[in-house]
């Protein structure tokens, strides 16, 4: 399969797009789109990795599943396209940067501008089927995700890891904190946001230790 991936990714896991499960996993996906409502639109599925070049990452925030309801998913975790209404993990994310940063409630939930900064937001499971949550999950992508990520931590040092949640949180169980910075806190979830998402200042951290390393800090 052609996968329509930015080239340096496409490199770097060209490995993986030959094994067994992706290819079963692509089929499944295929059919998905042919037969159903399937989110983030099909051009959409890598768009974390078109604005952020391997080499060119220096956060890596990890989410979970693409949002489910029309409009919302462009392949960006916890991203949103211009002029949809900001689900409720986003808004309190937006709440800790002002709160830690002073920076005010930006117009739009799309956070492309992050990504061309340098920061991989990455969902484990990179497509779903309309109104049904971890619908494509198990299906292949967790294993694709897994990747990215061991390609990061093999390859690069002086990271940030952003890991909200327990599911995040078990998924960068391996990075090694010695050549990364790795931040855990509570989701921004109403459901948990209260339990330590809200002053974690994450932001800051993450651009502290990025001027500390000799890398540019992220306008969040």
């Amino acid at each position: 399969m052609d996968v329509k991936i930015e080239q340096s990714w496409k490199e770097q896991l060209a490995d993986e797009f030959e094994k067994p499960y992706f290819k079963t996993l692509t089929d499944f996906v295929r059919q998905e789109y042919k037969t159903t409502q399937v989110y983030p639109p099909g051009p959409y599925i890598f768009n974390a990795f078109q604005h952020c070049p391997f080499d060119k990452v220096k956060v890596v925030i990890l989410g979970q599943d693409p949002y489910h309801e029309p409009g919302q998913a462009h392949g960006l975790c916890f991203s949103v396209q211009d002029g949809v209404p900001y689900p409720p993990s986003l808004v309190n994310i937006f709440k800790e940067i002002e709160s830690d940063l002073g920076k005010p409630m930006p117009t739009s939930g799309n956070l492309l501008r992050w990504a061309d900064q340098g920061v991989l937001l990455l969902n484990a499971t990179l497509t779903v089927r309309a109104h049904q949550a971890g619908s494509h999950q198990n299906k292949g992508w967790e294993t694709f995700t897994d990747a990215v990520i061991h390609k990061l931590a093999e390859s690069r040092n002086h990271l940030v890891y952003i890991l909200w949640g327990s599911y995040a949180q078990k998924k960068g169980a391996f990075i090694d904190s010695s050549r990364n910075l790795v931040l855990k806190s509570a989701h921004p979830s109403p459901l948990s946001a209260y339990r330590g998402f809200f002053g974690n200042k994450h932001f800051s951290k993450a651009n502290d230790y990025l001027i500390a390393t000799g890398q540019e800090p992220i306008d969040w």
